[in-house]
Formats: structure tokens, C-alpha cells, sequence
């Protein structure tokens, strides 16, 4: 079995830092948390901006299946109908998305 360059120069410094005491194991974690963690931090943040970029604003289709949205009574603050939290760009009311002032 042949390992590719990079897996032998990982092995090296594995081994590096396992015989050299406690310095070299803090500068294998130093090394790493460099080479891996933070270009993967940066990799998800990417990710994340792209992902936000490509969102569509409109909310879904609303479908009004009868086991959501269930009011067995009002709420006590407001209008009854609308949650304490409730967003209008994401949470349909029984009737639909209202997007004006009628909350």
C-alpha cells in the first residue's frame, strides 16, 4: 500500500509530535487548528453567504392542509390570531400569508 505525499507528511509530523514531549503536541494542535480548522470555518462561512445570496424572499406556495395551524382558541395578546413571535414573511396564518399592517 502507498500512501500519497500528503498522507506520509502527515504521518511524520503525527510522529514528530508524539515523540517530542508536550511542545510538540501543542504545535501539531497549532498546525492543524491553522491548516484545518480555520479554512474550514472560512469554507462554511462561504457556504453560508452563497446559500443567503441564492435565497428566494417569497414565502412557499401556502397550502392549507387542516392539521396545521390550529386554533382551538385565541391568543391572548393581540388580534388572538397571530403568534407572540410571529414573523408575516414566514409564518402563514390559517388563512394565509398576510404581508400588510393587519397584525
Amino acid at each position: 500500500m502507498s500512501l500519497s505525499p500528503a498522507a506520509m507528511a502527515a504521518r511524520r509530523v503525527f510522529a514528530a509530535a508524539s515523540h517530542s514531549g508536550h511542545e510538540g503536541s501543542a504545535k501539531t494542535w497549532k498546525i492543524l487548528s491553522f491548516v484545518v480548522a480555520l479554512p474550514g470555518v472560512a469554507v462554511c462561512m462561504l457556504n453560508a453567504y452563497l446559500k443567503m445570496q441564492a435565497h428566494s424572499h417569497e414565502p412557499p406556495e401556502f397550502v392549507p392542509y387542516t392539521h396545521l395551524r390550529l386554533r382551538s382558541k385565541k391568543f391572548p395578546w393581540g388580534d388572538g390570531n397571530h403568534s407572540l413571535i410571529h414573523n408575516p414573511h414566514t409564518n402563514a396564518l390559517p388563512d394565509g400569508y398576510h404581508h400588510g399592517s393587519d397584525h
